[in-house]
């Protein structure tokens, strides 16, 4: 029997049975659908924390203080200075830029507009390494830094909370708590990251205002720089160590002792997005198997259903071998019945789930992206669904006895 013919057959028990056939594939349907759903956002989640990573500087380096950031007294927070600072900016051969860093929270207050927002103590090297630009005015300077001025740089939120009206900043004195601070420029917008933090609820400051005129001390509380490119990174993290450890006195291992640890911890954002890729990969992963679970269940009900075919068309099935069908025939005949269902249930799937991941972008507003792999993915797995599940029942029909077939009652 030529395989047009069987399909032919196929079609036409389909056909046959429209209500049964549509819930067979159903489970094959909201499987698929889970599944290109399930991978769009957790392949989306992916995309917008490396998009946001990139944004921060992918040859960011973080220094900060104390051994452990889980505990320990407030003298271990306090391990590095500007002396430090001013070490790795004049030794360190792998970095781009660098800076002190400090802050602090408190309510900022313009007339009778106030916001609560933080306010970060840095140099102008602080716009190269965390990829911020000043839109309106301009950057403090040098000779602010040196003077400890009260000069700072606003943030869009800050500016919309405090300006509602919608007039220019830039000149305007704001205060910190009781502090006077005139705005010399604006940054531009940069949205809010992946974790839906506010990127322009910030205000940044000289270093040594922030030190002396708000914080009052003499330790920095972070120190951010840019290794020259990100290839580098690990060289400058192993240079930065060598000096800090050298700085603070640090004796090294030798064959009689252990040698003392770090009191100070290094982060990359190399590290980071690893450590981040490794938790989304997980995430996809378990988003999946979850989702696969119902084309199991799909698998299940096609396996079902032909067995039940297979039962109510016995007699067809020995008029057809009593008459010259062979087994493969038969065998066939129900095989491309199940990859039928499988495969038509997995296309409107396919449909179904890009509608609902765009569904997902456009209601839930959260990050999708769908892979072509996983489109493929899909029709590989309905495929393999329908030959696994719709093999022993049509193997079954093969075998049967065609003279008792036809006594089947």
């Amino acid at each position: 029997m030529s395989i047009t013919n069987l399909f032919k057959i196929a079609l036409r028990a389909i056909a046959a049975n429209k209500l049964r056939s549509f819930l067979t594939m159903l489970g094959i349907i909201i499987g698929v659908a889970s599944v290109i759903t399930m991978l769009a956002i957790g392949q989306g989640s992916k995309k917008s924390i490396q998009k946001q990573i990139s944004e921060m500087g992918s040859n960011m380096i973080m220094i900060m203080p104390g051994q452990d950031m889980r505990g320990g007294d407030a003298s271990s927070m306090e391990t590095l200075t500007l002396a430090d600072y001013e070490a790795l900016k004049d030794q360190c051969k792998y970095i781009s830029a660098i800076s002190p860093v400090v802050n602090s929270s408190g309510q900022f207050i313009n007339g009778n507009n106030n916001t609560p927002s933080t306010i970060y103590g840095i140099n102008t090297d602080y716009l190269t390494i965390r990829q911020l630009s000043v839109e309106d005015g301009e950057m403090f300077t040098d000779e602010d830094i040196k003077a400890s001025a009260k000069v700072c740089v606003v943030g869009k939120t800050v500016v919309d909370n405090l300006f509602p009206d919608g007039s220019d900043p830039v000149g305007k004195v704001i205060r910190f708590n009781t502090i006077p601070f005139r705005i010399v420029g604006v940054l531009k917008s940069k949205g809010y990251n992946s974790m839906g933090m506010d990127q322009d609820d910030l205000v940044l400051a000289p270093y040594t205002s922030v030190m002396k005129r708000i914080l009052a001390i003499t330790y920095v509380q972070s120190i951010n720089c840019s290794a020259i490119t990100e290839d580098l990174t690990d060289k400058a993290t192993e240079e930065i160590t060598q000096i800090l450890r050298t700085q603070h006195k640090l004796k090294d291992a030798t064959a009689e002792s252990e040698g003392d640890e770090d009191d100070f911890n290094i982060r990359s954002q190399e590290e980071l997005a690893s450590m981040m890729n490794s938790t989304t990969d997980l995430m996809t992963i378990l988003l999946a198997c979850i989702a696969g679970i119902s084309l199991v269940v799909g698998g299940i009900g096609i396996m079902n259903i032909m067995y039940v075919s297979v039962t109510e068309r016995t007699r067809e099935i020995g008029l057809r071998m009593s008459v010259g069908a062979r087994g493969i025939d038969i065998l066939s005949q129900f095989l491309i019945e199940s990859i039928l269902l499988s495969v038509t249930g997995g296309i409107i799937g396919v449909l179904i789930g890009i509608g609902a991941t765009y569904g997902v972008n456009i209601f839930a507003k959260w990050p999708v992206y769908i892979q072509p792999w996983s489109v493929l993915l899909s029709f590989c797995v309905c495929t393999a669904t329908g030959v696994f599940f719709g093999w022993y029942p049509a193997k079954k029909a093969a075998m049967l006895d065609p003279i008792e077939a036809i006594r089947y009652e």
